[in-house]
């Protein structure tokens, strides 16, 4: 990735804040369970700070940084969760402090190279780098479904930034440093309503590309034909998102060479 920082979200930072889904908490238990400590996490790039409360029930201090000014105005206050404005690749933290770095749905944006440089600058001997994001969702109808799929690859399907490929094949072309660790499957659910649905269409990324671009909402394609296929005024509808889930261990320092080298990338 680049390596300036370009702000997707900040002209929809509150549709972030309010319309993105919530990360399950089994996710944050398990994380927890593989870091070597408690004391303190790192979550990168953290928007509006979804991934952040919910580390902060596991760890003493979870520091959370974003580089778009707006979308950290946007995020949820905790008192467990200390909010800083920095890039991925300069974190100012200090070296050798953290039991675990998190990347919630970002780490496609970054400059790779430097960001893992970074992390094995502040991962402390043992600590973890966990990333992950999700897709497209899978709507409850076959009518609603085909809809929302309609609008995501080819209503605003030509305004997702190159980046996002990395998100649709899985992370699969990712490699992490240091030495890989096995990770269960996750995925989120929730029940929405048609008004919860178009808010988080309008958070996209390639939506504010589409409105900055043509100069008008793309909401305005969708909303009508799925009210029409919704159902009743207020019927929740299930949504699923599978997340991709990566994780990799900083080994224990070596005297002869870099601090955490794979034998096993990630």
């Amino acid at each position: 990735m680049s390596g300036g920082f370009t702000d997707h979200f900040g002209s929809v930072a509150g549709a972030y804040a309010h319309y993105r889904p919530t990360y399950p908490a089994p996710l944050f238990a398990w994380l927890a369970g593989v870091a070597p400590a408690r004391q303190r996490a790192w979550d990168c790039a953290t928007g509006t700070g979804q991934a952040a409360i919910g580390l902060a029930a596991h760890f003493a201090e979870v520091v959370a940084t974003d580089a778009s000014a707006s979308q950290l105005a946007a995020a949820s206050p905790h008192p467990g969760v200390h909010y800083r404005l920095a890039a991925a690749e300069s974190s100012g933290l200090e070296a050798d402090s953290l039991d675990l770095v998190t990347v919630a749905q970002a780490v496609h944006w970054f400059d790779q190279p430097r960001f893992f440089k970074e992390v094995e600058r502040v991962l402390r001997p043992g600590g973890v780098l966990a990333v992950w994001s999700y897709g497209i969702p899978e709507l409850e109808g076959e009518g609603p479904d085909a809809l929302l799929q309609h609008f995501y690859a080819d209503i605003v399907g030509p305004y997702w930034p190159p980046e996002k490929a990395l998100v649709e094949n899985g992370y699969r072309d990712l490699v992490l440093p240091f030495e890989s660790l096995e990770t269960p499957p996750f995925a989120m659910e929730a029940t929405w309503t048609l008004e919860q649905l178009l808010g988080y269409g309008a958070s996209w990324s390639a939506s504010a590309r589409y409105r900055a671009a043509l100069g008008h909402d793309p909401l305005e394609r969708l909303a009508p034909a799925l009210a029409a296929a919704w159902g009743e005024t207020g019927l929740g509808r299930r949504i699923h998102w599978p997340l991709t889930l990566k994780a990799s261990r900083r080994g224990p320092a070596q005297a002869d060479g870099p601090a955490g080298t794979a034998a096993s990338p990630g």
